[in-house]
C-alpha cells in the first residue's frame, strides 16, 4: 500500500494514441512475434515523490482474423513522469491503441526543504 501526506494531493490524468500502425505497416500491424512499444508521460507539473500510476487501454483496434493478445503496464514511474508499455506476441496484428492513464501522489510544498 502507497501512503501519502494528506497535506497536499495531485491528481494528473491524460489520454495518448501508443501507436497507429495500420496506416504504415508499422511492427504491431505487419509483424509477428512477441512486439512492444513504449510512450513517455511527462506529468503536468512534477509530484513530491512518485505517485500511484493507473494505465488502462481506452481505444482498441485490432484485427478479428487472428488472435486478440495484449499487455498493458507502466514502468520507470518517478516525481517527473513515466512510461507507458503495451506488448502483443504471436500472430496478433494491431491496428492502433489509445491508452488513458491517472497519477495520484503528494504535491511539494512551501515548507519542503531542497537539499540536493
Amino acid at each position: 500500500m502507497k501512503e501519502f501526506d494528506n497535506r497536499k494531493i495531485g491528481v494528473d490524468q491524460g489520454s495518448t494514441i501508443l501507436f497507429s500502425d495500420y496506416e504504415n505497416d508499422g511492427p504491431m500491424w505487419a509483424e509477428v512475434g512477441p512486439r512492444s512499444t513504449s510512450v513517455k508521460i511527462t506529468f503536468d507539473r512534477p509530484f513530491r515523490s512518485a505517485p500511484a500510476v493507473t494505465v488502462g487501454m481506452s481505444m482498441w483496434d485490432m484485427d478479428q482474423k487472428t488472435n486478440l493478445r495484449a499487455d498493458i503496464s507502466t514502468q520507470k514511474i518517478n516525481r517527473k513522469g513515466f512510461e507507458i508499455v503495451f506488448k502483443t506476441w504471436g500472430d496478433t496484428r494491431v491496428a492502433r491503441v489509445r491508452a488513458d492513464w491517472m497519477a495520484i501522489g503528494e504535491l511539494p510544498f512551501d515548507d519542503d526543504w531542497d537539499v540536493s
